[in-house]
């Protein structure tokens, strides 16, 4: 009689990746509460980092897992969408007393919704996210504060301008608006010598002066989904509709 192996359990590789994403999310929120805010974004930082890895680990060592999926999701919407809307918060918007802590949970729920989206949406196209993602919305927020705050000028003189890039993050996330995933890059594949110069110049401009630099990269990706998108607009190729319309979500089918 033939013995039925029904052991459970979870993949501890990039579960441990994973966990270490959690961690660096909970350590931006300790740090943006105690007002140490380049702690806070070299945490978010971090987080990043680790959520880049853990998927890569998982698939190279063929540990993938439905558990693994739903523990990333979960640990994205604190790296991603609570710490870095706490983070903007008490570095800025809490000035706006209540209409500031209404725009930062609108950028987390965002991400929650982002991240459900992108959960249940199954898609043959692998060049493109649809809508911006969740860690490139937390960069293009926490990079913001952390450059401003290298910079010595307080959040509180320039409220509406961080209302108004936690506004258009969140925006971006739940929107449809196409943005390039580089998932068809192939890095065993031939390129130009002046690639790898361009490569190890941005590198070392990030080491030079991170905040800045990192903040300066965020932005214009988040940049390019829009302009992307009016420039297919005035050729005839986008309507204004198709930003908001979904049709991702499966619709119930009429009796």
């Amino acid at each position: 009689m033939s013995e039925t192996n029904n052991r459970k359990g979870i993949y501890i590789l990039p579960s441990l990746f994973t966990t270490a994403g959690l961690f660096f999310g909970f350590y931006a929120i300790i740090f943006a509460s105690l007002g140490v805010y380049d702690k806070a974004a070299v945490g978010i930082l971090i987080a990043m980092i680790m959520d880049g890895l853990d998927g890569r680990v998982a698939r190279l060592t063929n540990t993938s897992s439905q558990f693994g999926k739903e523990y990333d999701s979960l640990v994205d919407l604190v790296a991603f969408g609570l710490a870095p809307g706490l983070v903007v918060y008490f570095w800025s918007l809490q000035h706006l007393g209540k209409t500031g802590w209404l725009i930062s949970f609108i950028y987390t729920a965002a991400t929650a919704l982002r991240l459900a989206r992108f959960n249940t949406h199954q898609s043959d196209e692998k060049r493109y996210f649809s809508g911006l993602p969740s860690p490139s919305a937390a960069a293009f927020v926490t990079f913001w504060v952390w450059s401003m705050h290298e910079f010595e000028i307080h959040g509180s003189s320039i409220t509406i301008i961080s209302a108004m890039i936690v506004f258009f993050a969140g925006l971006m996330m739940v929107s449809n608006i196409r943005y390039r995933s580089f998932k068809d890059f192939d890095a065993k594949s031939r390129v130009p010598f002046v690639v790898l110069i361009g490569v190890v110049l941005i590198f070392s401009l990030i080491f030079f002066d991170p905040p800045r630099v990192l903040f300066l990269m965020a932005l214009a990706y988040a940049l390019s989904g829009p302009l992307t998108w009016l420039f297919r607009y005035r050729k005839g190729q986008e309507k204004w509709e198709n930003i908001i319309e979904d049709d991702s979500l499966d619709d119930e089918e009429a009796p």
